[in-house]
């Protein structure tokens, strides 16, 4: 992390303050943005948060969430909001392709720009970073920036609590990964401020349509091969499934951690041909196999060490045969 004081200094006086996140936000992308909001309006900053594209339907219960700007939806609202700032706040993402086409309005911005992110690698655009890669969330590291400041505990109400909560319980899968002693601290210290993190759960975990288990149903059943030579297992959706199915965002999410579910597992692959023909990969790994580095060098991707994505500009058949292909450079961790 930086030094500290030179973003204390730069939050002294109220400010309008832009915080932006990833496209296709996430639990941890929504929760540290709406969290750091809360926190900085109860300083008299003037606060938007921005999304370069739509939020998944579950996270409706968050705080604030009705406040937020998608530029997708808005794009003059979105421009203007980031022209105005004194302050830009980057969360949950560490490179510029990741809020395409907002990029270039962030580097053309005068405004001073702070990173707060848990990726590998950060770009060099901001002014001022608070970057740890062994950090399990941006929400956790958003509980750490406060504490930095001077103000956590008693500064974080329960709505900003309940956003930290949300980000940490999703990108930690519920504290299955990515876990250390001071998450577990700071969910402590969320839960002694009213977090109701049954209410949460059952919001994230409990809410799925007929349809999602439909999808869930078929891939399982016809999209999943398994290769035990490889301790790797594949789903992947066509793009007549996302016809067929009517599949909306956010209904495919979690469905490549069913793989590792399987005993002998190690490693999983969620391929999807979108509708407009993209080719998407999400990865999964256990232990010392780095689906970062495999993301990175073979499918314009990165992430974290064992949670990666990428894409392909190769047909869906291609993509799968190359995976196959490169997987056990990865995997030959598992016989050292």
């Amino acid at each position: 992390m930086d030094d500290i004081n030179e973003i204390k200094s730069k939050l002294s006086l109220p400010s309008n303050i832009a915080i932006i996140t990833h496209r296709n936000p996430d639990g941890d992308a929504i929760g540290s943005s709406l969290a750091l909001k809360l926190f900085l309006e109860l300083f008299g900053h003037r606060c938007t948060v921005i999304l370069p594209s739509e939020y998944p339907a579950v996270f409706k219960y968050l705080p604030s969430l009705d406040s937020v700007s998608v530029f997708d939806l808005n794009q003059d609202e979105v421009r203007s909001s980031l022209s105005h700032a004194d302050i830009i706040f980057c969360l949950d993402f560490n490179g510029l392709d990741r809020i395409d086409p907002l990029a270039l309005n962030i580097t053309e911005s005068i405004a001073y720009k702070a990173m707060i992110d848990h990726h590998l690698d950060p770009e060099p655009f901001a002014d001022w970073y608070m970057s740890d890669t062994a950090s399990s969330s941006t929400c956790e590291l958003i509980y750490r920036f406060i504490e930095a400041l001077g103000h956590a505990p008693h500064m974080i109400n329960k709505d900003i609590a309940t956003c930290l909560f949300t980000g940490i319980l999703t990108d930690t899968g519920s504290f299955k990964y990515g876990t250390n002693p001071e998450v577990y601290r700071i969910a402590s210290e969320l839960k002694k401020l009213g977090v109701d993190d049954y209410m949460i759960n059952d919001a994230i975990f409990n809410s799925w349509t007929h349809r999602q288990m439909t999808i869930l149903g078929h891939a399982l059943r016809n999209r999943l091969e398994v290769i035990p030579e490889l301790h790797s297992g594949i789903i992947f959706l066509t793009k007549s499934d996302y016809h067929k199915y009517q599949i909306a965002r956010g209904d495919t999410e979690g469905l490549v951690n069913y793989i590792l579910m399987i005993k002998g597992m190690h490693v999983a692959a969620f391929i999807r041909e979108m509708p407009h023909g993209e080719i998407r990969l999400s990865l999964r790994s256990k232990g010392e196999i780095s689906v970062q580095e495999l993301a990175r060098k073979h499918f314009n991707g990165g992430g974290h060490k064992n949670a990666s994505g990428g894409s392909s500009t190769s047909s869906l058949e291609e993509t799968i045969t190359k995976l196959k292909e490169v997987l056990p450079e990865f995997i030959s961790v598992l016989n050292d």
